[in-house]
């Protein structure tokens, strides 16, 4: 029995007419349902030591030099500042956390993770959301892409020391 030898481009325009068909049928395939949503865009920005809007746009006009400088400014005033601290509330989906560094001398980051996440588990790294990065420096805007779940989540900067403030997913 001979077998007609396979035309590429044949193949290629089958699975595409397939591919066309499946998603007009809303049978998935799970393009047309994460094409369908188009990602909100937080805008967070960071003053030293904090950041404005979870502060409730309250800029507390810290001053630092480095990183040390803010790790004695959160441990004199940082409990106090979460009390008061706006809890950010999102629905499930995807999301752009677009950070800008505004007046912080040195480079900054952005870390947002489930709010169990343990830096030294090798199962969260794996099984948990942890959004992270660095290289912001001074009038810098930087974009973190992420899709959040219904659950707790914290978010600071580990490089210019900020208190972890609290995301609520539902």
């Amino acid at each position: 029995m001979m077998t007609k030898p396979s035309n590429r481009r044949d193949d290629a325009a089958t699975i595409a007419k397939a591919c066309i068909v499946a998603g007009v049928m809303g049978l998935g395939l799970g393009v047309q349902s994460s094409l369908a949503q188009d990602p909100s865009v937080i805008e967070l920005t960071q003053t030293p030591c904090q950041f404005l809007e979870s502060e409730n746009d309250v800029d507390h006009g810290f001053t630092t030099a480095k990183k040390a400088d803010c790790d004695a400014i959160n441990a004199e005033t940082g409990a106090e500042r979460l009390a008061t601290a706006k809890v950010l509330e999102l629905k499930s989906g995807k999301y752009v956390f677009r950070v800008t560094n505004q007046n912080v001398p040195y480079e900054l980051g952005f870390w947002l993770r489930e709010a169990d996440y343990k830096l030294g588990n090798p199962v969260h790294k794996l099984t948990k959301t942890s959004v992270s990065g660095g290289g912001l420096m001074t009038g810098e805007t930087q974009d973190y892409d992420v899709m959040l779940e219904p659950g707790e989540y914290l978010y600071s900067c580990p490089l210019n020391p900020t208190p972890n403030y609290k995301l609520i997913v539902s």
